[in-house]
Order: structure tokens, then C-alpha cells, then sequence
């Protein structure tokens, strides 16, 4: 499907009202002759359910063609109702009344009318259908083993152009990456005066964490632009730090290779901002989490497992950080809550015995030392009821040097078969993040029994073509399986990362459907604030209620325990315009018409 008025680049599209009419007349014809909103509402949900199931009957037609038919007509209809209205504050039944009588809306965008337009030709069939031009079934007429070969070399065609496009990006395993790395990683240690047995003491990457603007202008070359939000940040004292290590996985200049490592700790000036300006309100608390902890170090949303937060501080903090509200500072050293105080935690979890598995995060746990690990980890599995002990760190890809033979021995000497688990939830990020080092700390906690899991945010600078099926393919290869792949926060100061929820389901069913099995283990979940996890795989869990004058899709969400409870609670949340992400994306080099089939996920 080929955009109205497009030339050669995604700037020059013209999304217009009169465009919009064009592809579908028939529909504005029945919005016309309806006297008020009212009646038109009534009116086109019935032409449009019409219009499905005139389509579900017709048995010779692709099943594809009834399927895009199918989801754009729910879509409209419940765009068209007054609940929609009512939960956004926008009527699109007003937008395509006054569409069908010719009256001028100013407030609309390009990148509204691009998202309608979509819509509009999905009702009838029509829309990009092919995710890839070179990567395709036909239909086979044959039976039988001629059949399975035709098909076997289909298969073969298509996995060929899937291993083009994951080989595309490149890994910190690669030779050329370890070499650059190895001689930043000198350059650092000359300009620390310090040995490659410091580099190699966690002790000393701790000690020797870079918050200081000028001395991190001085290990690696900074954007005028990066240089400058560094240094706000740190005279308005937001958390900031790097450690030594992950600083040496930044290229000598930036490139497309280290900018999703570079957008881990970079933060942007849009983010430093934002978060300035709301430092003394809780409106950094996007998830919510005061309203679901019990007792202090303690949140808990869900029956049988609680999060427990000994240590609020990391190494390093990820500008996207779902609690870097929390965190005062890198390795801030108010961050250790006390034992009392975590003594006084662990009894509360022993009190509630229908809590059968413990999260420990923060904060990063394994910034602490051995022997604090050891004590609070045994006074957990102390507790009978408790059947699983999950870690959750970034240690691994932030400061592999940390999984030492001893921390791994600490770990899993609590792991005790058939009676409880000791497990390792970690963020690799990129394929770029994976190095020797991690390789060494991940199979040190493999060889002793202990499973490590992978959780991916889909951030914008994860979400090209193949970016995360790359990841994926490797992280299976080094002894990671994918967990959970979370859509980016709604946080306002995360802005610049945020990718359209559409894309994040593209991404699962059509790149990640090319991979075995084993390669695709995580789910697609947005974490709804207040509300728990939502796994994107399902719409019944969602409904998309609105596009906004600025092209931004609505959807509100509903809670997990919907089933289980009388709750009416649900979350509006406003996702990034579609059409703004694939001007972005164009600017960024990529080929666009690859991502056509992102207007029909919802």
C-alpha cells in the first residue's frame, strides 16, 4: 500500500483530509446522511459490522483480507462510541461528521489523518499486507513430498534473508568490537592510574564509577548535545554514573553500533528537563508503586509473589529506570536500607505464607557485598513457604566482574532441587552489550545450576527490524533466555525512547514468528501503572478507543485480575504517534516500507 501523494521520502507524505475521503467515500456517504451524531453513530457501527460480515462469508477470499477487515472494523466502531469519548476527551464521531460535511478541523495532524487513513482502507481490504517484499510463502498447488520440498525451499529462501538481517548487527563477541574495546579499556586504566588487576576487581569498578561531566568528556567522545545534559543533570544532582567497564562499550565516536548503549546512560535533555522540573512532586512515580506496598522495602501486586528492595541503588542508572524516582545516586551510600529494617521486611514476608516467591531488586542486590547477599538470602530461604529466591540485576552486562566464583558458589548454595529455586533475572539491551566478560559470569551462574533470564525494554533504539530477534538468537547462544520483552514506559521524561505499542506487536508476530521456538520464549507486556502486567499478545486485555488531533493512538487497558474481582478500574494510556516514529525511523537511515504493516496491530 503505497501512501497518497508520496514521492521519494517520508517528509513529502500528504495526509490529507481529502485523501482520507477518497479511500473510503462509501463510509463518509453514511455519515452524511445521518442527521446527528447520534443517529451516525448507530448508523456506521452498522455498515461496518455489515461490512465484516459480508466478509466472513465470502469463503474464496484470503484469510488475511478477512482478518484486516475484521480488526479495523472493531477498531472504528469502538472508536465511534460515546465511552471512548468520554474516556479521552475527543470525539473521532465529530471528526468523521465533520470530514463528511466539509468543515474545517485545524487541530487535526498529518499524523492523525495517516492513522485514519489506515483505518479507513484496512475496512475494505486494503493496506500493506506483506511485512517484507523478500521474505514470502506462496501458495503450493502440489501433495505429499513434492509439496514438503517446494515448501522445505521456500523455508530455506526465507531463512536466508532473516540470517541477512540479524547478522547485520554486530555483537561485543565480534573481534574487531573486543579489540576497539580493549583499547579503551586501556586507555581508561591509564587515565585512572590504575592496573588490569583493578579492572578486573568489582571493588575498584565501584570505587572508580564516572559521574563527573569533564572526566567522562575525557574517557570517551561525547555530542556537544550529550555533554551538555550530562552536565545539567549533575548540577541539578539527578542520579547519574557509568561504570569503568561499560564506559569501554562505548565506540570511540558515536555510532549506529553503541547509540542503545549510549541511550542507557546518556540521558537526553528532553529527559533531564522533565525530571528537573517535577523533582519535588511525586510525579515521577509512573507505576505507582507507594499504592502497593504494604510494608516498607516491600511492593506487592500480585498473589504469590512480592518484590523485595534491601539495596536502592545500582552501579550505573538506565535513564529509562522504572524506579530511578527512588535512587538518589549511583552507589549513593544512604542506598542499604539497615539490617533492622530488612530483618523487620523478612519477617513480614514470613507472616504471609501464600507468598511463594521473593524478587529481590532495588536497586541492583548484587551491589552489595558477599557476606550481606549471603545473610539476607539465607534468612529468606529460611522461610518454608518460600519456593523461589529471584534476583533482579544488571550487573552482568553493567559489571561482569561482580559474578565472582564466590558470589556464584553464595547463590547457589540457597538453590536446593525438588524444595526451592535461585534464579537471575538480567537486561541485556543489544546484541552490542554482549562481551566475553558477560559470557564468563553468565556461564559461571549456568554451571551451577542457576537459570539466567533476559528482560528486554523495546525502547526506540531497540526496535529496528530484526534488533531484537538478534538479540534474542544470542542471548539463547551464551545461556540467557528471553523473559519478558516490556513496551517503554508512558513516562513523560522518556519521551525519546517511547515506540508505538503497534510496533512492539509487529515485532512478536512477525519477526520473532521466524525464529525456533526456544529463541522466542519472552512475552510482550506493558506494565500498566497500578494495574500489572498486560501481555500485548492478547487485545482482549486492551482496546484502542482513539487517535488523537496528533496522531497519538489511545487505549486503555484492564486490569489483570478483571476476572477474578468487581474491579472498574482501567488506564487510559496515550502511545507515540505512528507516522512521527516512521519519520524517525527514515531519518535514522532505515527503509520504512519495511514497517507499512505497523498501522494494522492494535
Amino acid at each position: 500500500m503505497i501512501p497518497p501523494q508520496q514521492t521519494d521520502t517520508m517528509n513529502t507524505y500528504e495526509y490529507t483530509p481529502q485523501a482520507v475521503i477518497l479511500i473510503n467515500p462509501r463510509f463518509f456517504a453514511v455519515a452524511k446522511k445521518s442527521k446527528d451524531l447520534y443517529q451516525m453513530r448507530k448508523e456506521l457501527a452498522t455498515h461496518l459490522y455489515m461490512i465484516e460480515l459480508e466478509s466472513s462469508e465470502a469463503y474464496d477470499q484470503d484469510a488475511a483480507i478477512f482478518v484486516r477487515i475484521r480488526d479495523t472494523s472493531q477498531v472504528l466502531r469502538n472508536m465511534l462510541k460515546k465511552r471512548s469519548e468520554d474516556l479521552t476527551g475527543f470525539s473521532m464521531a465529530q471528526v468523521i461528521h465533520d470530514l463528511a460535511h466539509e468543515n474545517p478541523r485545524p487541530d487535526l495532524t498529518p499524523a492523525f489523518y495517516a492513522d485514519l487513513y489506515h483505518l479507513l482502507s484496512g475496512i475494505l481490504g486494503k493496506g500493506s499486507r506483506k511485512a517484507f517484499d523478500d521474505i514470502q510463502l506462496s501458495a503450493i498447488n502440489d501433495q505429499g513430498r513434492p509439496a514438503a520440498i517446494r515448501r522445505s525451499r521456500q523455508l530455506d529462501e526465507i531463512r536466508s534473508e532473516v540470517d541477512q538481517k540479524i547478522y547485520q548487527y554486530t555483537t561485543g563477541l565480534d573481534k574487531h568490537s573486543v579489540t576497539g574495546r580493549n583499547k579503551r579499556r586501556d586507555k581508561i586504566i591509564t587515565k585512572l592510574n590504575a592496573s588490569l588487576d583493578d579492572w578486573h576487581d568489582w571493588r575498584w569498578q565501584i570505587s572508580n564509577i564516572i559521574k563527573d561531566p569533564e572526566l567522562l568528556q575525557d574517557l570517551v567522545k561525547l555530542s556537544k548535545e550529550e555533554k551538555k545534559a550530562v552536565e545539567t543533570a549533575r548540577a541539578h544532582k539527578l542520579p547519574f554514573g557509568i561504570t569503568p567497564y561499560y564506559l569501554s562499550l562505548m565506540d570511540d565516536a558515536q555510532s549506529q553500533r553503541d547509540i542503545s548503549i549510549r541511550a542507557q546512560v546518556l540521558p537526553p535533555a528532553d529527559y533531564v528537563s522533565h525530571v528537573i522540573s517535577n523533582q519535588e512532586t511525586s510525579g515521577l512515580d509512573f507505576m505507582g508503586e507507594e499504592d502497593t506496598s504494604p510494608f516498607d522495602l516491600i511492593t506487592r501486586r500480585y498473589p504469590a509473589i512480592c518484590i523485595f528492595k534491601p539495596f536502592n541503588t545500582c552501579p550505573q542508572i538506565c535513564v529509562y529506570c522504572q524506579r530511578n524516582w527512588e535512587i538518589d545516586d549511583a552507589m549513593s551510600p544512604k542506598a542499604f536500607a539497615g539490617i533492622k529494617q530488612i530483618d523487620a521486611a523478612i519477617r513480614w514476608i514470613k507472616e504471609h505464607p501464600t507468598i511463594h516467591e521473593v524478587l529481590i531488586t532495588g536497586g541492583d542486590p548484587l551491589a552489595m557485598g558477599d557476606i550481606t547477599i549471603s545473610n539476607i538470602l539465607a534468612k529468606i530461604a529460611d522461610i518454608s513457604t518460600v519456593d523461589r529466591i529471584r534476583i533482579g540485576t544488571r550487573i552482568p552486562v553493567t559489571m561482569p566482574m561482580r559474578i565472582t566464583a564466590d558470589l556464584a558458589d553464595i547463590l547457589a548454595q540457597f538453590r536446593e532441587l525438588g524444595r526451592r529455586e535461585v534464579a537471575i533475572t538480567t537486561h541485556v539491551q543489544n546484541p552490542y552489550e554482549i562481551t566475553p566478560e558477560l559470557v564468563k559470569a553468565v556461564n559461571r551462574l549456568r554451571s551451577r545450576g542457576l537459570p539466567v533470564y533476559n528482560q528486554l525494554v523495546y525502547t526506540y533504539f531497540v526496535s529496528k527490524r530484526f534488533e531484537a530477534s538478534a538479540l534474542r538468537r544470542h542471548l539463547r547462544l551464551i545461556g540467557i533466555d528471553p523473559y519478558y520483552t516490556f513496551n517503554t514506559k508512558g513516562k513523560e521524561e522518556t519521551l525519546s525512547y517511547r515506540v508505538p505499542i503497534s510496533r512492539l506487536v509487529m515485532e512478536q508476530q512477525e519477526e520473532a514468528r521466524l525464529l525456533p521456538g526456544l529463541e522466542r520464549t519472552d512475552e510482550a507486556v506493558f506494565n500498566v501503572p497500578r494495574l500489572g502486567k498486560n501481555y500485548l499478545k492478547s487485545r482482549e486485555h486492551r482496546d484502542l478507543v482513539s487517535i488523537l488531533p496528533n496522531g497519538a493512538r489511545v487505549y486503555e487497558f484492564y486490569s489483570w485480575e478483571k476476572n477474578l474481582s468487581n474491579t472498574t478500574n482501567t488506564y487510559s494510556y496515550v502511545d507515540v504517534p505512528i507516522l512521527d516514529y516512521l519519520k524517525r525511523l527514515e531519518k535514522d537511515g532505515e527503509n520504512i516500507q519495511d514497517y507499512y504493516t505497523i498501522w494494522y496491530y492494535f
